[in-house]
């Protein structure tokens, strides 16, 4: 069994294309529309797992999901918090370091939901 994505329900699609495709740099392996009011974008390496955003012009959902964390590896922690920090991105704990081979810092998306950005060395 694979894991193929994770579903992210979002108030503004524009939003968080800018911070999922835009600033966090994912690919945009697909994107359409299910019917006249739910737009689709699937984030991710085309064989890869994948970030899903759904938008519902006609469904109010909740500001965050509760308890949901996604976690996103880069090769810098540094820069990782450098590009937060030139778009306006605030972190909201962090940088910890649970141990000398791991650092991770908190941010949330457009929505509230947490992105937790971590590096291995």
């Amino acid at each position: 069994m694979n894991f193929c994505w994770v579903t992210l329900n979002v108030t503004n699609m524009e939003n968080s294309l800018k911070f999922y495709h835009e600033i966090l740099g994912l690919k945009i392996s697909a994107q359409f529309n299910a019917g006249e009011d739910r737009e689709i974008v699937m984030l991710g390496e085309e064989n890869g797992a994948k970030v899903e955003l759904i938008h519902n012009k006609k469904q109010s959902i909740p500001s965050k999901a509760e308890r949901l964390s996604i976690g996103f590896e880069v090769e810098s922690i540094d820069e990782a918090m450098e590009l937060c920090k030139n778009n306006n991105i605030q972190i909201k704990s962090g940088p910890i370091s649970p141990n000398p081979l791991t650092t991770f810092f908190f941010i949330e998306d457009p929505d509230g939901n947490e992105v937790q950005i971590v590096q291995h060395k």
